[in-house]
Order: structure tokens, then C-alpha cells, then sequence
């Protein structure tokens, strides 16, 4: 059975606890990752959002999200990239090693465009990235998503991507949820190699009823976690597993008792 040493916890996967509560329920259960969402950050100093980590023993894995590269016009554009290098700013001041970017899309735009738009704003984010030593990790979203939220939808676009702007900075999170379904799975991550950064896990519901909140617990859906984990493990990756669970089902339940079932369910499905 896995030992939860590698764990991490997204915080919208307990959205109802603010940062304090969050922090102080993991490590009580020995947790000691924790996936920041920026939303989480709101209200107080950088530093007092750090102090409140190391206070308990944990680690920001990953600080989420960055990305929503395309625009209309060059001030929506420009205003994406100022937004992206404040949350790489923000990462270096919680002491997160990658931003996750959801890349964005904009339906008034052909899929060569947005993709276009997400490849010249991420290089237009390196060197911010270098300055303050946080990576950018491009998370590919299930193609449902490529309509508004994401045009960049698997590893190999993110192999292609990353061949055009080099992988010293950008990096990979690949997330169960979106990317089970590809046949050339195996294929683009054994391509991708060391540029896999990030792995998050859930699970996909039969039926789903809702594709943005109903994500299952892993061992609640039809993912083959365990053989992704090795497919990515095969890699060389040996970093945090980060539990990202969007459900308005477990939102609504007792958190104390959902995390009792998270770390459970990474124990005996992950």
C-alpha cells in the first residue's frame, strides 16, 4: 500500500477551508505537499502565507494557475503576460518550484491562432521565469476545454510547444483527468521525459454530470491511474503527486471526512 510521503493537496480540492485551516487539517493528517491556488493567497502578505507552511511542515508544490494567454487585442494579451509574472512572483514568494498554466482560449479565434498566442506568451515568460527560478509547467486540457479554457489539449502539443521555446524553464503537469483518453499517451510521455514536473490525480465519473465540478476520488471512475503513474514513473519523475479534485458533491460533505478519504484513496488507488 503507498505511504502518503509524496502527497499533495490542491486547495480547491477543500475549497470550503481558507489557507489556515487547510494548512493546519493536512499536516495534522501528514501531509506535507500542498498545491496553492492563487485565490488562496488573497488577503494577506506573501510572507505570512509562507510563515503559515513552514509553520506546519509543508511544502507548495506547484502555485495554480497561471496561463489565458490569447487575447483579442494586444491590451488583453499584455495583460495576460503582466498577470503571469506576477503569479511566477508570487510562487517565488511562497517558495512554489512551477506555476501550472491552464493556457487559455478564446473561441473567436481559430485553434492555430490560440495556440500560437499560448507558445509567444509563455516565451515571452521565460526570462522571468529564469529571474526568479520558478518554472512555467504547462498542463494540457481535456479537448472539451479547447473551445475557452485551454487549445492546448495533449502532451505531444506540449512536446511541440516545448521543442520551439526549449525546456530549461517550461515543464509539463500532467493531470489524470485530462489526458487518460489519448491514444499516443505512453508514446508522448515517454517523449516528454524530464519534462514532466507535475502529476495530479482524480478520477473521471461515469456518468459525468458536470465537466468542470464533478471529478471523482481516485477508485471512484474509470481512470487507469496506477499504469499512468508508471508510465510517467518510467520517466524518471519521482515528485509530489498533487490531488486535484473539482466536485460540488464532496464540496458539499464534511471535509474533515473527505480528506480522511483522499489519503486513503491515494493510498490504495495511486
Amino acid at each position: 500500500m503507498e505511504t502518503p510521503d509524496r502527497l499533495a493537496i490542491h486547495t480547491m480540492t477543500t475549497k470550503p477551508w481558507d489557507l489556515p485551516t487547510a494548512v493546519a487539517k493536512y499536516a495534522a493528517a501528514g501531509v506535507r505537499g500542498v498545491g496553492l491556488w492563487r485565490q488562496w493567497l488573497d488577503g494577506r502578505p506573501l510572507a505570512e502565507s509562507r510563515s503559515l507552511l513552514d509553520d506546519h511542515g509543508l511544502k507548495a508544490v506547484s502555485l495554480v494557475r497561471g496561463g489565458f494567454f490569447p487575447g483579442l487585442t494586444a491590451t488583453e494579451r499584455q495583460a495576460a503576460l503582466d498577470d503571469n509574472r506576477r503569479a511566477l512572483d508570487e510562487a517565488a514568494a511562497v517558495g512554489a518550484p512551477q506555476v501550472v498554466l491552464v493556457c487559455g482560449a478564446k473561441p473567436e479565434l481559430s485553434l492555430a491562432e490560440n495556440r500560437k498566442q499560448i507558445t509567444d506568451g509563455i516565451a515571452a515568460c521565460i526570462d522571468h521565469a529564469a529571474s526568479v527560478g520558478v518554472k512555467l509547467a504547462i498542463e494540457p486540457l481535456h479537448p472539451m476545454y479547447a473551445d475557452c479554457r485551454s487549445a492546448v489539449n495533449t502532451i505531444g502539443q506540449c512536446n511541440d510547444m516545448i521543442d520551439q521555446l526549449g525546456d530549461e524553464w517550461v515543464g509539463i503537469a500532467a493531470d489524470v483527468y485530462h489526458i487518460w483518453w489519448d491514444p499516443e499517451l505512453e508514446l508522448q510521455i515517454r517523449r516528454a521525459a524530464a519534462r514532466i514536473i507535475g502529476f495530479h490525480v482524480c478520477d473521471w465519473l461515469t456518468p459525468t454530470s458536470d465537466f468542470l465540478n464533478d471529478r471523482g476520488l481516485m477508485g471512484e471512475g474509470c481512470i487507469d491511474i496506477k499504469g499512468i503513474r508508471a508510465m510517467v514513473e518510467q520517466t524518471g519523475f519521482n515528485g509530489w503527486i498533487e490531488v486535484e479534485i473539482f466536485s460540488t458533491r464532496h464540496w458539499a460533505g464534511d471535509q474533515d471526512g473527505f480528506l480522511h478519504n483522499i489519503i486513503n484513496a491515494y493510498k490504495q488507488h495511486v
